[in-house]
C-alpha cells in the first residue's frame, strides 16, 4: 500500500478540501508529523490502525463498558490505552477489584486484536503508518504509557449495535476532521466527521487524557462515609465533636455550564471550583487572628458535552465551618487547559469587633486555563441568596447554607 507524506499545514488544506467536495474511497493514508507534540504516539496513526482492525460486537461492548464506567467516576467517556492493555473494559477510575472483575468478562479483548495487527505489520513492514524503527512490543509498551485514549462522545444515545467512525483530535480547535467508516463487509470508507455525525451515530475519536490523575467529585464522594445510603450525599470537611459545633455550613449544591470551552475532539469541560476562607474563625482580638491561616478547597466536575444546559447536583462543602465573623470568601471557577501552574493572589475578610480584617490567599491554576469566574462572595449576598441559583460567568450555581 503506498502512502503519501504531508505536513500539518497539508493535511488541514486536505481536510478544507474533503469539506466542500466529497472525496472518494481510498486506501491511501497520509502520514503526518506531529512537531510540536512531545507524545511519542501520533493520534492520526492510532486512528488508522484501529480503523483496520476486525472489530466485532464483544469489542464494541468492552469500549462503551469501559466509557459508562469512567462517567460513573465522573471523568469523560474515555478509555485510556493502559487501561486497554492491562485492565480490559475498566474505565478511568476504576478500583482494582473492579478492574480484576472486568479484565475477565472478554473472551478476546481488543487488546488481542491491536496486538494481532501490530505484530503482522512489523514482520510484513507492509503498513508505512506504523512507527519505525521498532517492534509490535515496543510500539505497545509505548502505547501502554502514553496518556492516548478512546474518546466516544454521546456514548448514551448507542443503539448496541453499530460499528464506529474512527477519528483523531487535529487540535488546533478544528470542529471537522477526516474519519474511517467502519462497513459490515469490512470495507473501510473515508468520511467528514463533525460533532453532529458524533450525535448521530457512534464516533470513536482517538484524543488525550487530562483528567485521569486527578480525583473527581464522584471519586471523593464514595470516600464519605454514608456513600451508597441513597438521597443527597454532601461532600464532607472535618467536623466538630457532636454537641459542640454552633457554625454553619456553606455547600455548593448545583452546577450548571453554559458552553463548551474546547473543539468537541478534545472531549467534556474539566471545572475546578476553588474557594478560599478562614474557617471556624472564632477570634475575639487581633492576636487571635494570627493563629488563624486560610485554606483553599477546590473540586473537579466534568461536564460531559451532551450536560450542558443541565444542572447538575454537586453538594459538596465549599466552608465546612460559617461563623457569623466569616465576612467574605475568595472564590474562583476555571475551565482545565493544562501550562505551567501559576497563582491568583486575592483575600477573605473576617470581622473582630465589628472591624474587617483580610486574610492573603494564592489559589492555585493553570497558566493556559480559562477563568470562567474569580471574585469575593460575601456572607450578605450568600444569605440573602441561599438556595437561588446565580450567574457566574458561563456557569449558574446554587448555594445553600445549613
Amino acid at each position: 500500500m503506498e502512502n503519501l507524506s504531508l505536513c500539518g499545514t497539508a493535511v488541514k488544506a486536505l481536510l478544507l478540501l474533503m469539506l466542500s467536495a466529497a472525496l472518494s474511497s481510498c486506501e491511501k493514508f497520509p502520514v503526518v508529523d506531529e512537531p510540536d507534540d512531545p507524545s511519542p504516539v501520533s493520534l492520526e496513526e492510532l486512528a488508522y490502525i484501529f480503523s483496520r482492525l476486525p472489530l466485532e460486537q464483544e469489542h464494541l461492548d468492552e469500549v462503551h463498558s469501559a466509557v459508562c464506567s469512567s462517567l460513573e467516576n465522573g471523568y469523560d467517556e474515555e478509555y485510556m490505552m493502559s487501561d486497554l492493555f492491562e485492565s480490559p473494559g475498566a474505565g478511568v477510575g476504576a478500583a482494582e477489584a473492579a478492574t480484576k472483575a472486568a479484565s475477565g468478562r472478554w473472551k478476546r479483548p481488543l487488546r488481542s486484536l491491536l496486538e494481532d495487527y501490530l505484530e503482522q505489520a512489523y514482520v510484513t513492514r507492509a503498513d508505512a503508518v506504523l512507527p519505525a524503527p521498532g517492534s509490535s512490543a515496543e510500539y505497545i509498551s509505548v502505547l501502554t504509557q502514553s496518556d492516548a485514549q478512546i474518546y466516544w462522545p454521546y456514548s448514551e444515545d448507542w443503539d448496541g449495535s453499530s460499528m464506529p467512525v474512527i477519528t483523531f483530535d487535529p487540535g488546533d480547535g478544528m470542529t471537522a476532521n477526516i474519519g474511517y467508516e467502519m462497513r459490515p463487509d469490512g470495507s473501510v470508507k473515508e468520511v467528514v466527521v463533525t460533532e453532529r455525525t458524533a450525535k448521530e451515530r457512534p464516533v470513536w475519536v482517538m484524543n488525550r487524557n487530562d483528567d485521569s490523575g486527578y480525583q473527581t467529585i464522584e471519586m471523593l464522594r464514595r470516600q464519605d462515609p454514608d456513600w451508597g445510603k441513597g438521597g443527597t450525599i454532601v461532600i464532607r470537611k472535618d467536623t466538630k465533636a457532636e454537641g459542640f459545633d454552633t457554625s454553619r455550613t456553606l455547600i455548593l449544591k448545583e452546577f450548571e455550564a453554559t458552553r463548551n470551552y474546547d473543539s468537541w475532539f478534545a472531549g467534556a469541560s474539566e471545572f475546578w471550583v476553588k474557594a478560599g476562607s478562614v474557617e471556624d474563625f472564632y477570634a475575639t482580638t487581633e492576636a487571635e487572628m494570627r493563629l488563624y491561616s486560610p485554606s483553599i478547597t477546590d473540586f473537579l466536575v466534568v461536564v460531559k458535552r451532551s450536560q450542558i444546559g443541565q444542572k447538575i447536583p454537586f453538594n459538596a462543602v465549599i466552608v465546612s465551618e460559617w461563623t457569623e465573623q466569616l465576612e467574605s470568601l475568595a472564590f474562583m471557577i476555571t475551565e482545565d487547559d493544562g501550562g505551567t501552574l501559576t497563582t491568583w493572589k486575592c483575600s477573605a475578610q473576617v470581622k473582630i469587633k465589628s472591624k474587617g480584617y483580610g486574610f492573603d490567599i494564592e489559589i492555585p491554576f493553570n497558566s493556559r486555563d480559562d477563568i470562567v469566574w474569580r471574585g469575593q462572595l460575601t456572607r450578605k449576598y450568600l444569605e440573602k441568596n441561599n438556595n437561588v441559583e446565580g450567574h457566574f460567568g458561563d456557569v449558574y450555581l446554587t448555594f445553600g447554607i445549613i
